[in-house]
């Protein structure tokens, strides 16, 4: 699949307060998400198994997304470069080349998501996932942008950390634990990079504005995400937002 930019329905007036260096830098909220597919193998069964070790160790609750061991993955993972590659070749089709290489990555494992945004942690970075697990039936979904993107093997995403997303069962339209029952396999293993929003190509791919209210960058001390100047989160169940207390 080529990539493709999946526009927005509607502007918002979403500011992200992220720290740039030692300061508070704001910005805008980018509504473009990057969609593509590539060509990746399966992991091999024996680092499955080791997957489904390592989970039935962990305390994934339906709804969590938490940080598997990417070292010791790689000893079992022959694959992993051409995945890299993959990705890599597809990002540079959108006029990011290197940008993986000098980006953060991480192995990810989610039981569903509840809808959040990563803005009050990684307000710097555009997030560029890849997923690895079969088809489940599950979509990732930006109820902001009216958007859902079935979740299967290869499917690779860029969009912006401060846009609210989760991902769910195909047809639904709410995060509900109990479509993600222990006695399912309803995990999703994928590979995660953090891009720096700073970075000129990633600003430009995703159309992202900054210093756009500097007054209140001066005065934020945390990153955080703000809506017609007053601050925000976002409701788990339902990815609509709410004031913040």
């Amino acid at each position: 699949m080529n990539p493709s930019p999946e526009q927005p329905r509607t502007a918002n007036d979403l500011t992200s307060f992220f720290w740039s260096g030692d300061a508070i830098r704001s910005r805008s909220v980018s509504n473009t998400v990057m969609v593509g597919a590539v060509d990746v193998p399966a992991p091999p069964a024996r680092l499955v198994a080791d997957w489904a070790r390592e989970i039935s160790h962990m305390t994934l609750e339906a709804g969590d997304v938490e940080v598997m061991p990417l070292a010791r993955a790689r000893t079992r993972w022959p694959e992993y470069s051409q995945c890299v590659r993959a990705t890599d070749d597809w990002t540079s089709a959108l006029g990011l080349p290197g940008v993986l290489a000098s980006s953060d990555v991480a192995l990810m494992v989610c039981r569903g998501a509840r809808y959040h945004h990563d803005g009050e942690q990684y307000g710097g970075a555009a997030f560029c996932n890849l997923f690895l697990s079969e088809d489940k039936g599950q979509d990732v979904h930006f109820p902001s942008l009216g958007l859902r993107i079935p979740l299967t093997r290869g499917t690779v995403l860029i969009f912006d950390t401060c846009q609210p997303h989760a991902v769910i069962p195909r047809g639904s339209h709410a995060f509900d634990a109990a479509d993600f029952p222990n006695s399912q396999d309803c995990t999703q293993l994928f590979l995660t990079w953090e891009l720096p929003i700073e970075d000129a190509r990633v600003a430009n791919a995703l159309n992202v504005a900054f210093d756009t209210d500097q007054p209140a960058a001066m005065r934020a001390d945390d990153e955080q995400v703000r809506r017609a100047g007053e601050r925000v989160n976002v409701r788990p169940d339902s990815g609509t937002w709410y004031r913040a207390d």
